[in-house]
């Protein structure tokens, strides 16, 4: 009797068993875009560390990089340098954010050279590394989202090449050394220049350095030194608003400027004709599309390991055409 009673409760005990061992758990049903290493459910944190955090060409890319996390469900973790040149601010960030345990990096390099130790710490460690803006000279990166540099450093040549009709005296402002985005614009102007107009001369160049005022006193002795001057080429946002501040400064409107970037002053210096001519890159494609492929190498999914985020020539014409807007992100 005591058999009969206990038999149907070990045979219940036993289909039980089979039920938990045979029949799939829900946390193995994975979504379509899980990721495929161990980060559980939690939401993932991706670092974006820009060169600096006062241009507003960072702060387009944070935009960007914010859009792309709210699609993906991530957290963006944004920290830079204050200063652009602080090379050794940004090195101590990336370790930081080692430390702070993040899923992947978003990085604009500072220098070329100076960051590598960097990128190849990361990759060491499992953790993908997303270049954005600038170059850095290793391959142990996921995926490089930026403008071709030196097309546009040709397109403002060529851009100068036309309003001086080919001819005249150009002076450049550089940025800084180690600066692989700068320098590539730098040199596809200077060569460009050199092979496509043999009676342009570039008379003095000069490196601006990170803050306007360091731009601002470069220019301004560029222009104290070469009177005999038709056109001004400045590479990146700082330069470009120095190199506008020492013209306005010095009265020397006939000269041509042509620059990099498209911060509101400069916007409004090329509505009044102060400036020539903008070339304009797409910062809030960067930071998209950065965090979209450190989110997709987290996953182990494809990425496009360069990526072209375009770039133009923006002027006074055609400032308001629909896609230079959209471009610019202007409503």
């Amino acid at each position: 009797m005591k058999f009969r009673v206990l038999l149907p409760k070990l045979t219940n005990a036993l289909t039980l068993l089979a039920i938990s061992v045979f029949v799939p758990t829900g946390c193995e049903n994975k979504p379509e875009n899980a990721p495929t290493q161990n980060t559980g459910s939690r939401q993932l944190t991706i670092a974006v560390i820009p060169k600096g955090t006062t241009h507003a060409f960072w702060q387009s890319i944070r935009a960007g990089a914010e859009a792309a996390a709210k699609e993906l469900n991530c957290k963006i973790f944004w920290t830079g340098p204050e200063r652009e040149g602080d090379r050794e601010r940004q090195i101590q960030i990336v370790e930081d954010v080692i430390a702070q345990k993040v899923d992947a990096v978003v990085l604009a390099p500072l220098d070329n050279k100076a960051l590598v130790p960097s990128v190849e710490n990361l990759a060491s460690r499992n953790i993908p590394c997303v270049i954005v803006d600038s170059g850095v000279e290793t391959e142990r990166y996921a995926a490089f989202a930026a403008t071709d540099n030196y097309q546009g450093g040709a397109l403002a040549a060529r851009r100068m090449g036309e309003i001086l009709g080919s001819k005249g005296n150009v002076l450049v402002l550089k940025y800084a050394q180690g600066s692989a985005s700068t320098i590539a614009r730098e040199n596809g102007f200077i060569e460009t220049l050199q092979k496509e107009f043999p009676e342009m001369k570039i008379v003095d160049t000069k490196y601006g350095l990170d803050t306007v005022e360091t731009a601002l006193q470069a220019a301004e002795d560029l222009l104290t030194r070469n009177q005999n001057v038709q056109g001004f080429f400045a590479c990146n946002e700082s330069t470009a608003v120095g190199a506008l501040q020492a013209l306005q400064s010095q009265k020397r409107n006939e000269i041509k400027l042509v620059s990099f970037d498209s911060a509101p002053a400069l916007l409004q210096a090329l509505r009044a004709g102060q400036i020539d001519a903008l070339i304009v890159q797409n910062p809030y494609k960067m930071g998209y599309e950065g965090v979209k492929a450190a989110v997709a190498s987290i996953k182990h999914q494809p990425v496009t390991k360069k990526m072209d985020t375009g770039v133009a020539v923006v002027t006074k014409t055609n400032l308001d055409d629909p896609k230079v807007k959209e471009l610019l992100r202007i409503p």
